[in-house]
């Protein structure tokens, strides 16, 4: 399945979703940026069109990783080489996994114009990579599994790589998310399509 949203733009932006699919908050994410204007494709990454609710973490992490993360990178970039060549601009949007996928895409030249990954916390195990495009990296203040603070450290080292550090935990974007702030979720969309608007400013000049 690919969800779609038509607003008749030259810019699509492409949304990959949790290990979840493409559930509530996907579609909510959606819909946001479609009310901005911009066309919307969420493509379905693992290719069983399934949802999974946020008690079946376990089932949904081990149905995603069976795929792994190189299957669903190459699933991503085929949805993108397609629009790319509809779409005068192409910029991508992660949630975790999602965001994990965003960076592996970005590391194309080419393939995207600008990327934005929301708390991509398995980037941390392909910091080696060089995104090819403009890439904003939204993190919590901390997380369970690595410094957030030394990570930010080796992105900052990165050109093309701009990381925003929010007062949430992981998670903070979806309010069906136990760790969900509003006010970080806010901030975070808004620090989002402002840095769209500036690579689609950049583009014109």
């Amino acid at each position: 399945m690919i969800l779609t949203y038509h607003n008749h733009s030259d810019t699509v932006v492409v949304v990959l979703h949790e290990i979840y699919g493409v559930n509530q908050h996907i579609k909510n994410v959606c819909e946001r940026l479609s009310e901005v204007g911009y066309d919307v494709v969420c493509p379905d990454l693992v290719g069983k069109d399934e949802r999974y609710s946020y008690d079946q973490e376990d089932i949904a992490y081990k149905n995603f990783m069976n795929v792994g993360f190189m299957q669903v990178a190459d699933n991503a970039r085929f949805t993108l080489r397609q629009l790319r060549t509809i779409y005068s601009t192409v910029y991508v949007v992660g949630y975790r996994v999602g965001a994990t996928t965003a960076w592996l895409c970005g590391a194309e030249p080419g393939l995207v114009d600008a990327l934005v990954a929301y708390y991509g916390s398995r980037i941390r195990d392909y910091l080696g990579m060089q995104p090819q495009c403009p890439s904003l990296l939204l993190l919590p203040i901390q997380e369970t599994s690595f410094n957030v603070d030394e990570v930010i450290a080796k992105l900052r080292e990165k050109v093309n790589v701009s990381v925003h550090k929010y007062d949430g935990l992981h998670g903070f974007a979806d309010p069906q998310n136990h760790n969900y702030s509003e006010l970080a979720s806010r901030q975070a969309f808004d620090d989002t399509i402002r840095f769209f608007s500036n690579i689609s400013k950049s583009l014109l000049d």
